[in-house]
Parts: structure tokens; C-alpha cells; sequence
């Protein structure tokens, strides 16, 4: 069953077209995620498949009923309400089932009422229960806790957090809802590893569907099923997570490139027979064939090799303009060799790196070094050492302190104690989250001629398209840029350094999938040293060749040595022995406590058992008389035994729940 198809969708911005020709169905179930270069319009297709906005053209049906909770990147909603308040909403309908409960319990106390109020209570609680109003206030609990919140922060006006606060209070809110269709746009921007780690095994267990764009290679590993890329040419579904995609891509451009390349040799193979036979005895086939090949050259170049490639000319005709009078065979022969290899690549970044200088072995090495600030200590590093053409990275929750490290080694901020050596022949590179060495009044030509102040304009501007700032981009102030296009502009300040040290703080944030790709490849390409604080677990596992690990909770920074695959799996193996050894010591205590009860608290507890169900007996025996009495039998002797038996049974129900009131009474 489909929650949502889509025909023909396209999105125009005034003459500017965002897409076109898009057609899709999201099953019952699906974890699709959306990927593809910034500004090809993923964004604007979550939308409108969300119906917050209106196509140009095209339809889209909706299952009935279908509940949609949509996340966009920044969650600029206005509440007054606290973050526990908010993760309440959702809640309405139980919360008011459980004061009606509690007003029923009330009424309890009349006599006259209890019969009819006791029907209606069991009624109604068993439908709270249905609905989960046992487990909600834990729900909250376990989502909030898990999305990176803490206990203290429940109350806080949601006007008084940060943006990221927002958005991450509003996916909070949307798990919680338990929507048949989540809409999830980077969902993972605002959190850190463990809280990123908590959200993939969520949705693994989540019972609807979900539709997410996200640059997070490896949340997308863990989590999607299907990938959809948009590209300039067209859109593409492929089944699996993003590695199966990487593999899926590479087998259809290895494809179109083969048939390419046959195609190619086929029209230079008709040209040949074309000029051979133009001007002799077979002039009419050769002039019939170039009448052929002229309108399927226009067909290529109009509609590319793949559409044009095995429809019929009655079907091409009805879209590619081919009115061009017939080429001569020089121009048609021109016109092939123009044609170009067919790629679904966007325009990617060029960037390389390369350290003009050999470091020596040890490249950084620290001596009981405590990272922070005055009178507060972030953790405790200790004596650490880094090594020539090792790739470390540095990871922990937000806050934790990585930035500040990394600026403590470049001497921005001093050490609460100890010391930082640096080795010799060191030249630093840093790329900063923030970005905050570019100047924001500066156009990118300065920025990049501030660095390299050698290089002339033509030379900066060609090296900018190399970043893809192209044409009047590069006389952009630096303070319009986006936090993708500030990314880039650092990379390509940091590509002029020559640096054999790289400290890189997030440099994947804000790129797209294709850049990132390109970063990867160059920094696994580099020759030379790098600290790399991301969140980005697909790179950390790429280069990483250590982990350096920030414990928030003791304040310790501890070392690993192996990929991030490699210390995930210990982490897990780890948590699975805490887990056995915490199970082994309840169960020991359990067994413990059990000498203590004496033999007469035994007896007391075997006796209590009986009585309950002697009790529970009676009480059945009396509603079966009370019944019976109620359509009495014409006979007044059987009523009269009837009688007698009621009372009896009465009688001795009494006793029993007097001894068994007095055991209740003693403990």
C-alpha cells in the first residue's frame, strides 16, 4: 500500500526550473532517504510531498487519513509552552483518560455509586492501558534523554533554547506523535554521535514510514532501505542503504559509459559509409542514412544519449525539434565528435591538498594536559602523543570540549595545566567550524588573495571555479554566503597553507554528498597529519586510524587504536558485558534476600495465598446464588435451600476475610 504517489511533479521559481518530471510512490513501511547536490531541491520536494506547498505542475494523492510530521532543517515554530509541555501534546487524549480515572476513584467512596462507577472505571482503564498511559511519562523520558536533553532542561521555555534546541524539542515531539509517515529533513544537523546512534536505532523499530534528506552517510547505512537521488538530469531510485548505492551508481555510469561508447562507434561507422558512398554509385542510401543520423544527432543533443537511444522517430519527434535541414557529412561528423560522455556527476569540487614540508616523527605530544577555562576543567588528556601521517579523531558530546582542544593547541587558548609540544617542522592548517577566520566585509577574491597575495586576479578567479564560485560569485561579500558555500571557501583557503598538520573542526558540515565524497578521497590522498574532530562517523571510518574519546561524565579523555568500526564494536561488546554482569548481580541479590524470609513469614504467605483463593471462590459462589434468586424457581422449598445456602456461603466469606484483613493488618 502506498501512503503517497506522486506524478510528474515539477517546481519552477519565476524562469528558474528547481525540477521537473518527477514521479514517485512512498510504500507502507519504506525508509527512503533523498539525496543529491545542495540547491537541486530536496528541501522544496519534502514539502510539497508534505502539502506546505504547491507543486508548478504535476499530482500528488495521499492515503486517507494519512497522519504526515514533517522536520524541516530549522524548526522555526513559536511555543509557549516548556519541552516537557511539548512532548505532553501528543499525550492529550490519555492524559485526559487518566483524569477521568482519577475522578472516577473519587467517587468510589459511595457506597450507593460503587457497582456502576467500578463498570465504567474497568472500562475505561483498560482502554488507558491500550493507549499506553502507563509507559507515556517513561516515552517522554526515553526520547528526550535520548535526542541529547537532560532532566534539568524538561522545563525550559522552548522561546528561551537555541535554534538547534528547537529542532531537536520538534523531532522530539514528532517521534512521540507516531506519525504513519515522518518527513525528516537533516535530522541528525543539531546532534552529536550518541545522540545520532540513539535516533537510528529508534527508527529502526519505528512502525510507519519515513522520508529523510540527510548528508549522513552513515545514519543512512543504518537506516534507509532505498535511496532516491535527484540530479540535474533526471531522478534515480536505488534499493539499499547508501554503500549499496555507491556500488549501484558505479555499476549504471560504468553501463552508460559502455553504451556510450558503442553508440559512438555506430554513428562513426555510418558517417564512414555516409562520405565513402555520398558521391557514388549508393547515393541514395547515403543520403537517406545522413537524413537519419542528422535528425538523431539533433535528437542526442536535445534530449541526451539515453532517451534518444531506441525510440522510435514517430515517438522522438513528438518532443525533439528536428525541422534543421540535413547536415552536410563534415558537420554531422563535427557534431559527433562533439557529443560528450554522458555523467550523472554534478560539478564537483578540485581540491587538493599537499604539505610542502616533512614533519618530524612526532608530530604533537602532550604532558599532563588539562583542557578548559579558568577555574572550570573541561577533561583531563593527559600525556598523548600524534605521529607523522596518522589521521586521529577527536569525538564527544557537544560541549564536551573538542573544539576547545584543538584551540589550545594553537595557542588561542592556554591550558588549564600542563603543555602541548609541538614537533619539528610543523606548519598548522585549521579549518574552524564556525568559520570565523574568514573575514565577512571581504569578497571571496580577497579572502583568497589575503593568503596568496602573488596570485592575480584572473588566476584567483579561475581558482575559485575550481571551488564552484563561478563568474560574479567570486565578488561576493563573504557575508552572504551560505554555511555550504563558507565551507568550501575555507577549504580552498586552507588547499593554499601547504600545512603537513591539519586540525579540521566539522569540515563536512554544510557540504553535500558529492562534496563530501571529494573531501574524503583527498584527505585519504594527503601526506600528511591530521586531527579531525567530526561528527561525521562515514569519514571518522574512512581515515581514522585512532580514536581519541571525550568522557564527559569522568572528565577523561581515553585512546583507541583501530577505525571507528573497530572501537563501535568494542564500545557494543562492552555495554553487552555491563549489561550480563548488572543481570548476574540482581539475580545474585535476589537470591540473597531470600535466606532472610524465616519460616514463619513463609507460613504467613502460604496461608494468605490460600485464604485469597478460598475468598475469590465464595465470591463466585455467591454472584451463581445471587443470580439464581434473582429468577427464582415456582418451587418455595428450593428457594427456601437457595436462602440458606446464601447465607451460609455469606457467613463464611466473613470469617475469611476477617483472618485474612488481620494478616494485612500484622505487615
Amino acid at each position: 500500500m502506498s501512503l503517497v504517489t506522486a506524478v510528474n511533479l515539477s517546481k519552477s521559481f519565476g524562469a528558474s526550473d528547481i525540477f521537473s518530471g518527477i514521479s514517485l510512490s512512498v510504500p507502507h513501511l519504506a525508509r527512503i532517504a533523498i539525496i543529491g547536490p545542495n540547491g537541486i531541491g530536496k528541501t522544496t520536494l519534502l514539502r510539497i510531498l508534505a502539502k506546505e506547498e504547491e507543486p508548478s505542475t504535476g499530482e500528488i494523492n495521499q492515503a486517507k487519513n494519512l497522519s504526515i510530521g514533517h522536520l524541516p532543517q530549522e524548526a522555526g515554530f513559536n511555543s509557549p509552552h516548556t519541552l516537557w509541555e511539548e512532548c505532553l501534546l501528543p499525550f492529550r487524549n490519555v492524559r485526559e483518560q487518566e483524569a477521568e480515572l482519577h475522578r472516577l476513584e473519587t467517587m468510589m467512596v459511595d457506597a450507593e455509586q460503587v457497582d456502576k462507577v467500578l463498570e465504567k472505571y474497568g472500562r475505561l482503564q483498560a482502554e488507558f492501558e491500550y493507549e499506553g498511559g502507563y509507559t507515556y511519562i517513561h516515552r517522554i523520558q526515553q526520547v528526550l534523554s535520548g535526542l541529547g536533553f537532560t532532566p534539568e532542561e524538561y522545563q525550559a521555555r522552548l522561546s528561551r533554547l537555541s535554534g538547534g534546541e528547537r529542532t531537536r524539542a520538534l523531532l522530539a515531539r514528532l517521534l512521540l506523535s507516531e506519525p504513519d509517515l515522518l518527513i525528516l529533513d537533516e535530522p541528525t544537523n543539531h546532534l552529536d554521535i550518541a545522540a545520532v546512534e540513539w535516533l537510528e536505532g529508534y527508527l529502526k523499530q519505528w512502525k510507519g514510514a519515513a522520508l529523510i534528506v540527510s548528508h549522513d552517510r552513515y545514519f543512512l547505512d543504518q537506516v534507509v532501505d532505498t535511496i532516491w537521488e535527484m540530479t540535474r538530469s533526471g531522478f534515480e531510485a536505488y534499493r539499499g542503504n547508501y554503500s549499496a548505492y555507491i556500488e549501484q551508481r558505479q555499476e549504471r555510469w560504468e553501463r552508460r559509459r559502455e553504451v556510450y561508447e558503442e553508440e559512438k562507434e555506430k554513428l562513426e561507422k555510418d558517417l564512414g559509409y555516409i562520405k565513402k558512398n555520398i558521391s557514388g554509385q549508393n547515393v541514395t542510401q547515403a543520403r537517406g542514412r545522413l537524413r537519419r543520423l542528422s535528425r538523431y544527432i539533433q535528437a542526442i543533443e536535445q534530449v541526451g544519449l539515453e532517451a534518444a537511444i531506441g525510440k522510435k522517430w514517430s515517438v522522438l519527434s513528438v518532443n525533439v525539434d528536428t525541422s534543421t535541414s540535413m547536415m552536410s557529412p563534415d558537420e554531422a561528423q563535427r557534431r559527433v565528435a562533439a557529443l560528450r560522455e554522458p555523467s550523472n556527476r554534478p560539478p564537483q569540487l578540485h581540491l587538493h591538498l599537499h604539505s610542502n614540508l616533512r614533519s618530524g616523527e612526532i608530530v604533537l605530544r602532550t604532558h599532563d594536559l588539562q583542557i578548559g577555562y579558568p577555574g572550570k576543567m573541561l577533561f583531563f588528556a593527559g600525556n598523548i602523543e600524534l605521529r607523522r601521517l596518522q589521521c586521529t579523531a577527536l569525538i564527544g558530546p557537544n560541549g564536551a570540549g573538542k573544539t576547545t582542544f584543538l584551540k589550545t593547541i594553537l595557542e588561542k587558548i592556554p591550558p588549564v595545566a600542563g603543555e602541548v609540544e609541538l614537533g619539528a617542522s610543523l606548519k598548522v592548517g585549521y579549518f574552524a567550524q564556525a568559520h570565523e577566520d574568514l573575514h565577512l566585509e571581504r569578497t571571496l577574491v580577497q579572502e583568497i588573495d589575503a593568503v596568496a597575495p602573488e596570485m592575480l586576479v584572473a588566476d584567483i578567479r579561475d581558482y575559485l571555479a575550481r571551488f564552484l564560485f563561478t563568474g560574479e560569485d567570486a565578488f561576493k561579500p563573504v557575508a552572504v554566503l551560505s554555511g555550504g558555500e563558507r565551507g568550501r571557501l575555507a577549504l580552498a583557503k586552507l588547499a593554499l597553507d601547504g600545512a603537513n598538520l591539519l586540525l579540521l573542526d566539522e569540515p563536512t558540515n554544510h557540504l553535500d554528498i558529492p562534496s563530501q565524497e571529494i573531501l574524503q578521497e583527498v584527505l585519504d590522498e594527503y601526506q600528511g597529519t591530521i586531527l579531525l574532530v567530526s561528527h561525521d562517523r562515514y569519514l571518522i571510518d574512512a581515515l581514522a586510524t585512532q580514536i581519541w574519546e571525550i568522557d564527559e561524565v569522568n572528565g577523561i579523555l581515553s585512546t583507541f587504536k583501530g577505525s571507528y568500526s573497530q572501537y563501535h564494536q568494542q564500545r557494543l561488546a562492552e555495554q553487552l558485558v555491563e549489561k550480563e554482569a548488572a543481570g548476574r548481580k540482581t539475580s545474585q541479590s535476589e537470591v540473597s534476600k531470600k535466606p532472610h524470609v524465616s519460616a514463619q513469614e513463609r507460613q504467613k504467605q502460604k496461608r494468605v495465598k490460600e485464604l485469597e483463593s478460598l475468598i475469590e471462590q465464595l465470591e463466585a459462589d455467591l454472584n451463581t446464588l445471587a443470580h439464581k434468586l434473582e429468577n427464582p424457581p415456582k418451587d418455595s422449598a428450593k428457594v427456601e435451600k437457595l436462602g440458606t445456602e446464601y447465607v451460609k456461603i455469606q457467613k463464611e466469606l466473613e470469617i475469611l476475610m476477617d483472618e485474612w484483613g488481620q494478616y494485612h493488618e500484622k505487615g
